[in-house]
């Protein structure tokens, strides 16, 4: 009887203390792009989450070349399977690379924000950046994106982390857009501490 009692005592506690999953849809940032899966920064981030007392469960969808058209399409089963309760959007780059209508990237993760908040869970907004290679004007209008659908759709901004890795050449792939292995402990912690201004 004793045992049985542990047993459904360790049970529920291990239910009360992964109550929470955190889902990461994205693409190859969020991959581990040419890298074991095991080394990216989604698979390190649970421990970094546990040093900081938050002890999430947490499941990477991010898929290489995914785009938010891509993202869009595979929303809807990831929150029907995984039933999140806080989805992390890192979307965008790819549109960005590819000279994507702004317009049509803002409805895209618009209406994957819609899709979050319809199953009740809460969506994290990753600001992202993209090169000047289709000039300033674009970029800029790229950037805003995010911001303004933050403000609109009330949901949390989290920086950017390409944007510190960046600063550091023996961080990135030789492409210039990609973390190497070495990076991803630091982003891993990064997200940690901007999820724990999140998720209280």
């Amino acid at each position: 009887m004793i045992k049985l009692v542990s047993l459904l005592f360790s049970l529920l506690f291990s239910s009360f203390v992964y109550s929470n999953t955190l889902l990461i849809v994205g693409d190859s940032l969020s991959a581990g792009y040419q890298m074991p899966v095991e080394k990216s920064w989604p698979v390190l981030l649970p421990e970094q989450l546990k040093q900081q007392n938050q002890k999430i469960n947490v499941v990477n969808a991010s898929i290489s070349g995914d785009t938010s058209g891509n993202g869009l399409a595979r929303i809807p089963a990831l929150l029907k399977k995984h039933q999140p309760d806080y989805v992390l959007i890192e979307l965008g780059a790819n549109d960005g690379l590819r000279g994507f209508s702004p317009t049509i990237i803002n409805n895209n993760l618009s209406i994957i924000i819609d899709n979050i908040q319809a199953q009740n869970a809460q969506p994290i907004l990753m600001q992202i950046r993209v090169p000047t290679n289709y000039g300033k004007r674009y970029s800029e209008a790229f950037s805003s994106i995010y911001p303004a659908l933050s403000e609109q759709k009330n949901v949390p901004l989290m920086p950017f982390f390409l944007e510190h890795v960046i600063t550091k050449p023996e961080w990135m792939m030789s492409d210039g857009l990609h973390p190497k292995v070495v990076a991803q402990p630091w982003i891993a912690e990064f997200i940690a501490t901007e999820l724990r201004k999140i998720i209280k």
